[in-house]
């Protein structure tokens, strides 16, 4: 048996191969499967194909305003080629004999606006302006380089994404007390093998050589990795699906560089309430950010939310957010997992309210509340 044929996967995930022709799935990620199963140009590769006709010199030479300014006008001709592209169904080759790929091009002013970020670093929402590009660690606890602790084929991932070309990074803008990855987001972050966006491009080819159906960007979080992942993208020439898989704690500013490259969205979806959210990931304004950027995201591609049942958490935390969904996203777009493989690690049996795992019936009734709420959840998670 050829491991990564068909007939494998049917052994190993059957629902990642019926995931192919599930009606439910292709509806609600429209874009994401036009990508996988349609050959249709990532929006990278789109990105790419926007030219920028400003020389490195005088690039460098600009303000942040003037950076913005170029990237709100190069950015509008993007969601033209983008809406051409889903309008007249082109694919790869085609696209790319029509527009070819610029050089430089709207990608490379993402990453000098990244990289002037970096250095009074406010990717997240903690906003905490150190110069990470010096060495200094940020809040996220990495310094301006990016620390990459392992990439894989990922077998258990939700199923239309399965196999998942996955990169784990370094480093978390959370201090989650129960976080599961907590080892290479909070206290060895930079343990990792440090990569430049030449490697990491590399990494991605790799991964997608060896039959993933997306890159999954993941870690700890993405998030202080963002100038790495989007230098990346210059050197990366293969066609292939991105997938941003983050708490979603992102500035505005941030959102606005991810928005026109990333082709599918996998956020967490963890507090219904800012209370929690600061008791046990010691963040601020939780809740007004995250549906915030989820309402800019679903507008930028598909999505998949996650939310974790936490113990005793139902009321204050579940049904609050899944009833966010439900007002504030496209139901028919987007599928939501409700997991539940939540257990007790890192610091959580500090915390008595969390120090179990969910019972039978708090998922039932976590269950209940999606189906009344009319979420696409069922089928999505394994």
């Amino acid at each position: 048996m050829v491991w990564g044929s068909e007939r494998y996967w049917a052994l190993v995930r059957p629902d990642a191969v019926e995931a192919l022709s599930n009606e439910t799935f292709r509806k609600a990620l429209s874009w994401y499967y036009a990508v996988l199963l349609d050959g249709y140009p990532a929006k990278f590769v789109i990105a790419k194909s926007v030219p920028l006709e400003v020389s490195p010199e005088k690039l460098f030479s600009m303000s942040v305003e003037e950076l913005w300014a170029l990237h709100n006008d190069l950015g509008k001709e993007f969601e033209s080629r983008w809406r051409e592209v889903r309008k007249e169904g082109m694919r790869f080759d085609e696209f790319v004999k029509c527009y070819r790929l610029a050089e430089p091009n709207f990608v490379h002013l993402k990453v000098e606006i990244a990289k002037r970020i970096v250095r009074s670093c406010r990717f997240c929402e903690r906003k905490c302006s150190v110069d990470r590009i010096s060495g200094a660690i940020g809040a996220c606890r990495v310094d301006g380089r990016t620390y990459v602790h392992s990439w894989f084929l990922h077998v258990g991932e939700e199923a239309p994404l399965v196999p998942s070309g996955t990169i784990f990074y370094g480093g978390c803008n959370f201090a989650c007390v129960y976080c599961q990855n907590w080892d290479i987001s909070q206290v060895h972050p930079r343990d990792g093998v440090i990569v430049d966006a030449r490697k990491l491009a590399l990494m991605q080819k790799e991964l997608a050589m060896k039959g993933a159906r997306n890159i999954n960007h993941v870690g700890g979080d993405p998030i202080p990795n963002t100038h790495t992942i989007l230098e990346s993208l210059l050197y990366l020439d293969v066609n292939i699906a991105q997938l941003w898989n983050s708490n979603f704690y992102m500035t505005l500013e941030t959102m606005e560089l991810l928005k026109h490259v990333m082709d599918i969205w996998l956020p967490d979806f963890k507090y219904g309430n800012d209370a929690c959210a600061k008791r046990l990931s010691g963040i601020e304004n939780y809740v007004s950010v995250t549906v915030r950027n989820l309402k800019i995201a679903i507008e930028w591609g598909d999505m998949i939310i996650r939310h974790l049942v936490l113990p005793n958490h139902v009321e204050c935390c579940t049904k609050p957010v899944l009833r966010m969904i439900a007002e504030n996203l496209p139901r028919d777009r987007v599928l939501v997992n409700i997991m539940d493989q939540y257990r007790p690690e890192h610091r959580a049996y500090t915390y008595p309210d969390i120090a179990r795992r969910p019972s039978w019936k708090e998922l039932e009734e976590a269950y209940g509340y999606a189906t009344k709420l009319g979420i696409l959840w069922k089928e999505i998670s394994r």
